[in-house]
């Protein structure tokens, strides 16, 4: 994964910066009380405290909370993300700017619900719409498929792996909020993660309709293929 900078500026002047490394096994040396395995830990985790202590997605997420935590959801703020090919900015709410990096931090971590989301990652788009996220779920989920079957694995090409992931993804997006909800004063992160739960809720019934939708945009007929 490449590395990928956001950097915040509020309204009233001030700034913030998170960067987001390749490296999602790194654990900081202390850590808040929240980020333990045990406190709200999902009820779909196949993780045990005595290997890992800590949640891997709640370790992820301690420097977004360190400079979000006392920010409301709707106040406004310029972000810019930046990657080394590009920089794209917006002008947008915390909420809305806290999911986006959100989400590159749950699927840039080492929880095993998250690891079909690491490839999107790996190509990381920032602000990406439903229709967006929904051609780039499902095209790296095909592309696993082939390679699968390139290793002589059985491909799933209706996409049933996709969806369930999807689904699980649900618990735990609701157990990090009740996390959330112990480490921070405001409700920007919450709600930034709120939006995130929203959308991995309408994924695995909206998928064949949004793809539907994006069929037009392929070429069909002879010589297609």
């Amino acid at each position: 994964m490449q590395n990928v900078h956001y950097h915040f500026r509020f309204a009233d002047g001030h700034s913030a910066s998170c960067a987001v490394t390749a490296d999602a096994t790194e654990t900081p040396a202390d850590l808040p009380d929240w980020t333990a395995l045990e406190r709200q830990q999902c009820p779909n985790c196949p993780l045990r405290p005595a290997s890992s202590p800590h949640c891997p997605m709640a370790v992820r997420f301690v420097p977004l909370v360190a400079i979000m935590g006392k920010l409301r959801s709707y106040d406004q703020v310029e972000v810019r993300v930046d990657t080394p090919e590009r920089s794209v900015s917006k002008l947008t709410t915390v909420q809305r700017g806290v999911g986006a990096l959100m989400g590159l931090l749950a699927a840039s971590s080492a929880c095993p619900h998250t690891a079909f989301l690491r490839p999107m990652a790996h190509f990381h788009l920032p602000f990406a719409t439903e229709e967006e996220t929904i051609y780039r779920a499902a095209s790296t989920y095909l592309l696993a498929q082939y390679f699968l079957s390139r290793q002589g694995g059985a491909p799933d090409w209706e996409l049933h792996g996709l969806k369930a992931s999807y689904q699980a993804l649900q618990s735990v997006n609701a157990a990090m909020a009740g996390r959330l909800r112990q480490a921070v004063d405001e409700d920007g992160a919450i709600n930034g993660l709120i939006i995130l739960d929203l959308l991995a809720k309408a994924l695995p019934y909206s998928i064949d309709d949004k793809l539907d939708d994006i069929k037009g945009a392929f070429p069909t007929g002879p010589g297609v293929g």
